[in-house]
């Protein structure tokens, strides 16, 4: 059974970490580093979490579930001769959790160390005998470590699933299953999540003891500061429309394909159109991606063309649109692209362009998100638009239901 704490409020009840159990050497490092005042999530499971107890955390992307894990995890294994071990899907969001852990504990002499594919396992070798405190790694790299007897996981103490929903829908479930069985019986676990699929009840079910369920948001909800919409064009139709929103916004762009080729075409595009862009996908190398996040984010390049590798997880502040090119294949990862937009209380804009043979996805994407998007047909080719009639969406809506007709222009 897991024991449920809901919070819907978007600010923390308490000026500040005090009183959530950190130590005062670990204030004063959040105060020299501008965290003042705990987000939702952090309020909720910091606590808890640093008593040791298992902690399911449900909370949409952006909310500072890094820090939520990462003080509890810093603080208890400091001065032990256990291992925290945070076990995430992607390498970008491996290299972010490891800045952020680095940036609380480097002071401390808390050492991290990651592994993650496409980097020199000899690197992560000489990594791993500096005997770190906290390993940070993709679960298919970890496991190579393990198997070639670079590392064993009987010192861990403390286990950290990150993105947990992600892991599992891009396969990793039996190398979580074969991890989880590695380490010794006796451990914390914490999950971290942006939904709940019935897979994750499962882990928790089978793997954590009297887990903590804290929720601050509901499972698909999306940030409030996001204003969305779909525009409704045929696929040869795409780039134009895209150009015209380039020259429209002014800041920086995000922009999501469904696949790697995808990406590369749009990225060529976009060069043309005189703007500068980089693309992150699994066909670029990890100092490809590495350059490309570090250009978008330090300004270099005001365009990043991704596929959904980008979609959790990285933390680029300031984003000003996001636009999904493609419709994502998951639905639940439209709710982590435009994500990416709307952060720390400024407003954000996510634009999303849909063929007409895609109105089905439009419906699930709004099911999920329970929230009406608005469409608009985009030029004069023959578009589908739709008359809507009231529809129920759950929560406090009383709309009337009723089948969805779509018509042509």
């Amino acid at each position: 059974m897991i024991w449920s704490l809901n919070l819907m409020t978007t600010q923390s009840p308490v000026q500040g970490f005090n009183g959530l159990g950190v130590a005062p050497e670990f204030l004063k490092i959040l105060e020299r580093n501008n965290f003042t005042v705990p987000t939702p999530i952090q309020y909720q499971a910091i606590k808890p979490a640093m008593e040791g107890k298992d902690i399911v955390g449900i909370a949409q992307t952006g909310t500072g579930k890094t820090l939520a894990f990462g003080l509890p995890l810093l603080q208890r294994l400091r001065g032990s001769r256990g291992i925290g071990l945070v076990v995430l899907p992607t390498r970008e969001l491996a290299i972010q959790v490891e800045e952020m852990l680095h940036k609380i504990g480097y002071s401390l002499g808390l050492v991290t160390a990651v592994l993650i594919g496409g980097e020199n396992m000899g690197r992560q070798v000489a990594a791993l005998r500096r005997h770190p405190n906290i390993i940070i790694a993709t679960p298919g790299r970890l496991l190579d470590h393990i198997e070639s007897g670079n590392l064993k996981l009987d010192l861990v103490q403390i286990v950290v699933l990150d993105e947990a929903d992600r892991m599992l829908d891009i396969g990793f479930a039996p190398q979580i299953k074969k991890i989880l069985a590695l380490v010794p019986a006796k451990h914390q676990t914490m999950l971290f999540s942006a939904t709940m699929p019935a897979e994750i009840i499962q882990i928790a079910a089978k793997y954590m003891v009297s887990p903590i369920r804290v929720e601050v948001a509901p499972a698909g909800t999306v940030i409030e500061l996001v204003d969305q919409e779909i525009f409704l064009v045929k696929r040869e139709m795409k780039f134009k429309l895209l150009g015209e929103l380039l020259n429209e916004c002014k800041g920086t762009v995000l922009i999501f394909s469904r696949t790697k080729h995808g990406a590369r075409k749009i990225c060529a595009a976009i060069r043309d159109m005189g703007h500068k862009v980089a693309e992150i996908h699994s066909n670029r190398s990890l100092g490809q991606r590495k350059e490309a996040l570090t250009g978008f984010k330090t300004g270099r390049y005001r365009v990043l063309v991704a596929t959904d590798i980008a979609a959790r997880g990285i933390d680029v502040r300031g984003i000003e649109l996001v636009v999904n090119y493609d419709l994502p294949d998951n639905v639940q990862d439209y709710v982590h692209r435009i994500g990416r937009t709307g952060r720390a209380g400024v407003v954000g804009r996510a634009v999303s362009f849909a063929m007409p043979d895609q109105q089905r996805d439009v419906r699930d994407i709004e099911r999920l998100i329970r929230k009406q998007i608005p469409i608009k047909p985009h030029e004069k080719a023959e578009f589908l638009t739709h008359t809507r009639p009231a529809r129920s969406f759950g929560g406090n809506q009383h709309m009337r239901r009723g089948p969805r007709r779509w018509r042509r222009l």
